[in-house]
């Protein structure tokens, strides 16, 4: 049926063409955005998850930002850990140019203690961004550590945020000092006994070590007529138990700083025995101490039924208002003045270079721990991005053709509708 009220063909014609239109408009916005999702409108499932990659990247770049200072503050660590090994180097070796007896001690004396001020200068001036690595004297619980922001981890109940941890560590020279009175006093936190049995273990794993705690190995030796051991060069106090006077003075003693373990603790009285043995020439094969773990094993090759050694490891709690020191405090106590001086500082000097490369070593692989994780950082931001822009961009090729097609469709909707529009004018010629 034909009708010049309802031209059915022109409206089918020109809905083809609002159509084929609106999706040009589509078109020529991708094409000037470049995003196949520019808002919400346009998909909003798509939409919302690219919003929260953005988030997402933006994040990572935030962390980025935090490992590059972490890097940077490591690095100047270690730079500095590294510098003072070197110069320790050098003491070591006018501590054996010391050993000759026709050099001027007292000149080499003066250049050691210029080599240690230049050391406590190293340690003052290692810091970056205000921390300090090279210094960990802080009494307050973490002072020992920081943190440095390592990721963003998104969950299903939110986001959560992950630090690397890494610890200060102390290559000062300052002195320490244990209270004489105050706090809790433990003369045997740990104890072993040499006669027969040869070999005992100290174990420390209980011990409570917290910044400003502080502890001690004495040792008491019974050999009434000196027949294995002379008496009284193995004993460090009156008693078989130490006071805590005797403490104080004592000088196998060590203050933890925030961070140690019982095994710090065990590696720090071995390193002040080792100083002690050597300073008052003591013989190893009558009474020697190693650290294993978090215990101290000492040892004698002499010792029998009537001839033994009693060694205590004390405590002093941190409220005791003890004085935490340096790492290479003993570095203060080297003196080549003197033949014997000279030869305590051989000793002495061997244990702070094994501290200081041992620190310098732990900086180095803390230091690659965050270039690592900041290359994962890096590359997974890359990930990121093209994955957000695998959602949000358009193909441009895609698009040009599409487009191209659609002026073509376009073309012939605008001739479908004029032919359409015309279909009425041949009604006339029935009335003709």
């Amino acid at each position: 049926m034909s009708s010049i009220l309802t031209n059915d063909g022109a409206t089918t014609a020109l809905a083809t063409l609002r159509n084929i239109n609106s999706q040009i408009a589509t078109t020529q916005n991708q094409i000037s955005t470049g995003k196949r999702v520019a808002d919400s409108t346009d998909n909003a499932a798509v939409w919302s998850i690219s919003k929260t990659m953005r988030a997402d990247i933006e994040g990572f770049r935030n962390v980025s930002s935090s490992l590059a200072l972490g890097q940077s503050t490591m690095a100047v660590a270690r730079q500095g850990a590294e510098t003072i090994t070197e110069l320790l180097t050098d003491i070591k070796g006018k501590i054996v140019a010391a050993q000759e007896g026709n050099v001027d001690r007292d000149k080499i004396q003066t250049n050691i203690a210029a080599l240690r001020e230049q050391i406590d200068g190293i340690v003052s001036s290692a810091a970056f961004n205000g921390q300090n690595l090279l210094q960990n004297r802080g009494t307050d619980a973490g002072s020992g550590q920081i943190s440095v922001l390592a990721s963003i981890d998104r969950t299903n109940d939110g986001v959560d945020s992950s630090d690397l941890s890494f610890r200060r560590r102390d290559l000062g020279t300052s002195t320490s000092a244990i209270a004489a009175t105050g706090g809790t006093f433990d003369a045997t936190a740990a104890t072993g006994t040499l006669d027969t049995t040869q070999e005992a273990t100290l174990d420390l794993s209980g011990l409570d070590v917290t910044a400003g705690a502080a502890f001690s190995l004495s040792i008491f030796g019974t050999d009434a007529n000196d027949s294995s051991f002379p008496q009284a060069d193995y004993r460090t106090n009156a008693l078989a138990d130490q006071t805590q006077t005797e403490m104080a003075a004592s000088d196998i003693s060590y203050v933890a700083r925030d961070g140690d373990t019982a095994g710090d603790v065990a590696r720090a009285l071995k390193a002040e025995w080792d100083n002690y043995a050597a300073k008052n020439k003591l013989d190893k094969d009558v009474f020697d101490v190693r650290a294993s773990g978090q215990s101290l094993v000492v040892s004698s090759n002499v010792t029998t039924a009537g001839d033994s050694i009693i060694a205590n490891v004390s405590s002093l709690t941190a409220d005791a208002g003890n004085t935490i020191g340096g790492g290479l405090e003993a570095l203060t106590e080297i003196n080549v003045t003197t033949s014997d001086g000279a030869n305590t500082a051989l000793v002495q000097i061997e244990g702070l270079l094994s501290y200081s490369i041992d620190t310098a070593a732990a900086f180095g692989s803390d230091q690659g721990r965050i270039d690592t994780q900041s290359t994962f950082v890096g590359k997974l931001t890359d990930v990121l991005k093209s994955g957000l822009g695998q959602l949000e961009d358009a193909d441009m090729e895609d698009t040009s053709a599409r487009l191209q097609a659609l002026q073509v469709q376009q073309q012939l909707a605008v001739q479908a509708l004029s032919i359409a529009n015309s279909a009425p004018q041949q009604l006339l010629s029935l009335f003709r």
